[in-house]
């Protein structure tokens, strides 16, 4: 396989100039970071290794981001705590109180993944992912930005052609505190007919629209100028003001082409003609669905970070990924997205991006040596060699 130099690199460089506009108080947060670093070299950062392979995946991270701050003259200060399964295992519920606490005092949040077999028949109220919902709603975590890049290096692995993913670099902008996930009333019952029911109800405020297509209008402002709102307008009433409210706050944004799609079309288009899309905006459910359809354009989960933002306090950094119970324990997991999640965390909220380079160079080296975990080894292809999660790790360090 032909190799790109400093592919890797430059395509979260990019992506993170383009995600660093994306929010109005995003100047205000890092300006207030900057600051903050000139006096304490300290970075508290709050450690969610989670569940499955999480742990796994975080050690290595963790290493790495000590190396690379050390080089830096930076210092990072972990407090490691409980959410999801591992949560419920020690106190019984997915969210103690005191990791939103540390959160909420520390700088930034680094959560790995969460979940698993082991949970899944517990009421849904007390499972796993209702950790994950209530860290993103205890510090109004309300956009998710979720890059979708394929590297040149990585173009063969994608399973769907080359000449279709090579290039590709799409900006998910998801809506993440609200929606069909925390509307009210939700719940089982019974019909009229005396059958249990279960339901959920998806409601969105304008004021929650409005914000989180700002975002998304800032995004496309500094990328390619394009934006694609997907909703279900032509069924669901919470789409219809989705839709009104968006080419509303559009009007501001006369620079920036917006255009509309169904939920269903959105995720046909992403595997027809991935290239058309520049900045997608969405909310919560729909967005689940199409970023993580759109992360397995560069043909793994384990390549992709994500940030979880709001206007003030700690930003929550992970990778796209899930916590993969089959595999967890077995030293097979890929540990990169969660490098560069620690990395986009340096970049922006703890105004460090010396340090985020560094993460991204040693990403870059391991996969121009040809080192490929499972999940993205392609037998038969030149210069290239499957190793575990720590000698990715070991590899990692050796770069750093």
């Amino acid at each position: 396989m032909a190799l790109a130099g400093k592919q890797i690199s430059r395509a979260t460089q990019v992506a993170g100039r383009r995600m660093a506009a994306v929010r109005p108080a995003m100047a205000t947060r890092v300006s207030r970071s900057a600051r903050l670093n000139t006096v304490c070299k300290v970075h508290k950062i709050c450690v969610l290794p989670g569940d499955g392979i999480g742990p796994e995946i975080m050690e290595v991270a963790t290493k790495a981001l000590t190396v690379a701050g050390g080089k830096e003259g930076e210092t990072f200060e972990y407090k490691q705590c409980l959410i999801g399964g591992a949560a419920i295992d020690a106190t019984g519920k997915p969210l103690p109180e005191e990791t939103l606490e540390v959160a909420k005092q520390s700088n930034a949040v680094l959560l790995a993944a969460i979940g698993g077999y082991k949970w899944d028949t517990l009421p849904s109220a007390q499972r796993p992912e209702r950790g994950l919902l209530a860290i993103r709603a205890g510090l109004n975590a309300f956009a998710n930005l979720r890059p979708a890049i394929v590297p040149r290096q990585l173009a063969d692995s994608s399973p769907l052609k080359r000449e279709l993913v090579e290039g590709v670099d799409i900006l998910i902008v998801r809506e993440l505190v609200g929606g069909i996930y925390f509307g009210q009333p939700r719940g089982f019952g019974k019909n009229e007919k005396g059958e249990r029911i279960g339901y959920n109800t998806d409601v969105y405020s304008e004021p929650e629209v409005e914000r989180i297509a700002r975002v998304a209008f800032e995004a496309a402002r500094k990328r390619g100028k394009r934006l694609c709102s997907v909703e279900k307008s032509n069924v669901l009433e919470v789409s219809q003001l989705w839709k009104e409210v968006v080419i509303r706050v559009g009007a501001e944004y006369p620079d920036v082409e917006l255009s509309h799609m169904y939920i269903d079309n959105a995720a046909m288009q992403l595997l027809r003609n991935p290239k058309y899309f520049d900045v997608i905006v969405t909310g919560n459910i729909f967005g689940d669905i199409l970023s993580d359809e759109a992360s397995m354009l560069a043909g793994s989960l384990g390549l992709l970070p994500s940030a979880s933002i709001s206007g003030s306090g700690p930003g929550i950094y992970e990778p796209v990924h899930g916590s993969a119970p089959d595999i967890a324990g077995k030293d097979l997991a890929n540990p990169l997205a969660m490098v560069l999640s620690a990395a986009m965390m340096c970049r922006y909220d703890l105004a460090i991006p010396k340090v985020a380079d560094r993460l991204e160079a040693a990403v870059n080296a391991v996969l121009d040596a040809g080192l490929r975990t499972a999940d993205i080894y392609k037998a038969g292809t030149p210069n290239t060699r499957l190793v575990k999660c720590s000698e990715m790790g070991a590899e990692l360090m050796k770069h750093l």
